[in-house]
């Protein structure tokens, strides 16, 4: 698909509304694993096995969606970049850089005066791969930073665009690639995890499936197809039956109760993920329309949401444990003030902050995009997520 007009901005549909409910799953699951600091009954959703307290799979699942949508919108734009001139790498990394970096470093020099003020404990070791965005790292030998565990899905990020903008460039049969590379990850997954059962060595297992790559090239594949305009693709994507069935699978997800293959659940995700984008941007057999005001705001703040999060959650317990409210009012008032606060902090983060580095990445930017149909702003929005 051409951007036929250099000067035209380019607006896809219903993106931040993903966004928007991918930041939001990951806000409430972690509110969520947080109940018992609130003087709250941490097992309202049952128990594991191991006997801890059973949370929502929201978080995971949504810094996968997260993920798709990453890959496919960047994806997308390489190409259509690589339409008219050849990829900029360096403008790339310095678009990357002017989106991720500044609120990434300024949140993390926050939570150290936290973790100082407060004398949590930390690792001096996992600092330094926050810093150099290792993060999935320090989370996968389970010494993560205080109030920065989510951190993971940066560093995973950062890593994988690293090479990425290299691939497309130069490899000429980029879907293929992709394709073998996405299933290449997933089979030494399944072989990890047969490893991991058999042996007790669940090491190579976890670091696949907090490094999940492959994820975010499902993402791109399909925006390989609908770049390239595949019938077939296009066809199957936006089939009536598989957009219900997607829609399901995000209800089963809401409920807390989408499990189809334990080791592959990810990947299912991101695949369904992936068929919202299409029934969402191409407006055909669209089950639920995400492009709507309140979901573009929210989506466009969603990076903002993902980082700050955790702070408001350590402010709130502190402030609401010994709150004397009955039951279903207290559970009430923490989901919501916390939902509340961290929209709008991220949103003053992102109006009075961020806004100005996005600025900045207008003459780096070959394609501009409209971060909602009702923005005027020119932004080429390459986060993501978790």
């Amino acid at each position: 698909m051409s951007l036929t007009n250099p000067n035209k901005v380019l607006h896809l549909s219903g993106l931040n509304g993903i966004r928007a409910i991918a930041a939001l799953a990951v806000v409430i699951s972690h509110t969520t694993q947080s109940l018992s600091e609130f003087n709250l009954n941490p097992f309202i959703f049952g128990t594991n096995q191991d006997g801890f307290p059973k949370g929502l799979d929201l978080a995971g699942f949504g810094v996968s969606m997260f993920f798709s949508l990453s890959g496919f919108l960047i994806t997308y734009l390489l190409l259509l970049e690589k339409e008219s001139q050849e990829i900029n790498v360096k403008n790339f990394y310095i678009r990357r850089i002017l989106r991720i970096h500044p609120l990434y470093f300024s949140y993390l020099a926050i939570c150290l005066a936290i973790i100082f003020f407060f004398n949590l404990q930390f690792s001096a070791i996992s600092l330094v791969y926050y810093v150099f965005f290792a993060a999935n790292i320090s989370f996968i030998i389970g010494i993560p930073l205080p109030l920065l565990a989510h951190y993971w899905s940066l560093g995973v990020e950062e890593q994988f665009y690293i090479f990425y903008p290299w691939i497309v460039k130069k490899i000429k049969s980029l879907s293929t690639f992709l394709i073998l590379a996405t299933v290449f990850l997933i089979i030494v997954k399944l072989i990890a995890r047969v490893i991991d059962i058999k042996y007790g060595i669940p090491s190579i297992y976890l670091a696949l499936q907090v490094t999940r790559f492959q994820c975010m090239l499902i993402g791109a594949v399909g925006a390989i197809y609908y770049y390239e305009q595949s019938k077939w693709f296009l066809k199957y994507s936006t089939n009536i039956f598989v957009q219900l069935f997607s829609w399901f699978c995000v209800l089963l997800l809401l409920l807390n109760s989408f499990h189809l293959f334990s080791v592959l659940d990810q990947e299912i995700i991101s695949i369904i993920t992936l068929f919202i984008i299409m029934g969402q941007i191409t407006k055909t057999n669209r089950i639920i329309n995400l492009d709507f005001e309140a979901f573009d705001f929210i989506g466009k703040i969603s990076y903002g949401i993902y980082v700050i999060h955790p702070v408001i959650v350590f402010t709130y317990i502190k402030v609401l444990p010994d709150l004397k409210l009955p039951l279903v009012f207290k559970y009430l008032l923490v989901y919501l003030v916390i939902l509340v606060t961290t929209i709008f902090v991220a949103y003053i983060s992102y109006q009075y902050f961020e806004k100005w580095f996005l600025s900045m990445k207008y003459k780096y930017s070959s394609v501009k995009t409209s971060a909602t149909k009702h923005s005027q702003e020119l932004l080429l929005d390459t986060q993501s997520s978790s």
